[in-house]
């Protein structure tokens, strides 16, 4: 289960309420540091009958001077079977967005993008070396008459001094004729914090998790009805 904490340190409590994924009104964000670890006191609510609502928002974001990066789980979604048991219906991602720099620590969060890794992406990046490079693709209509019309390349790459890795993101749209291309550098202390943070999730976004936890939440309660667990897929960018 996670635990959200209610501490923050003192330098991060004018950002909190500002988190992605939140109510923001404005569009630019304005942050004091270069990295921020935000966690959320958004709540899960029980409520009679034992079921909770509501969602937990915990991401974990890096601020660097050109783009922002968060990272955050998404669990899957789950369907009842007439024979009491539950069967898997959308496997989980860690989800990654980014936004660029619009100035000095002000970042633009209209302008997002995101990339869901599947569970084998996030296996590649945990075992990564300090000297290890990873890139990932996605294209949503790949083997078919549109193919390529869509293309999103995730690659991370090692500093030349081995101090870190520069995470970028670079999402090609042919219908829009746009071409969005995100850099953020992280440290070696970020990344092993998304390292061991991506390496506790993975069996969660498997579900493999409920087979010692089998809580209500995100199982329907007929093969054709699916509790949203992803508010925002990685294709509605």
């Amino acid at each position: 289960m996670l635990k959200v904490s209610r501490l923050l340190h003192p330098r991060n409590q004018l950002l909190h309420k500002k988190l992605p994924g939140e109510c923001v009104k404005g569009s630019i964000w304005q942050h004091a540091i270069n990295t921020f670890a935000g966690f959320s006191t958004v709540r899960q609510n029980v409520v009679a009958d034992g079921k909770r609502e509501g969602r937990v928002f915990a991401p974990y974001s890096v601020f660097k001077g050109k783009a922002a990066l968060s990272a955050e789980p998404r669990l899957p979604t789950f369907n009842r079977l007439d024979s009491g048991g539950v069967k898997l219906n959308r496997r989980g991602v860690i989800m990654l967005t980014f936004w660029p720099s619009v100035g000095e620590r002000k970042y633009d969060w209209e302008k997002r993008q995101l990339f869901a890794l599947s569970a084998t992406e996030v296996g590649s990046l945990i075992s990564m070396g300090t000297r290890d490079s990873s890139e990932f693709f996605h294209d949503p209509s790949m083997l078919s008459s549109n193919a390529g019309q869509v293309r999103k390349s995730l690659s991370i790459k090692p500093n030349a001094d081995g101090s870190g890795f520069f995470i970028s993101l670079s999402v090609v749209n042919n219908n829009l004729k746009t071409n969005d291309r995100f850099t953020v550098p992280v440290t070696t202390a970020e990344f092993a914090v998304m390292r061991t943070a991506f390496s506790f999730a993975l069996p969660h976004i498997m579900g493999w998790d409920r087979f010692t936890n089998r809580p209500s939440e995100s199982i329907s309660q007929s093969p054709s009805k699916v509790v949203p667990q992803l508010m925002e897929a990685e294709w509605d960018r």
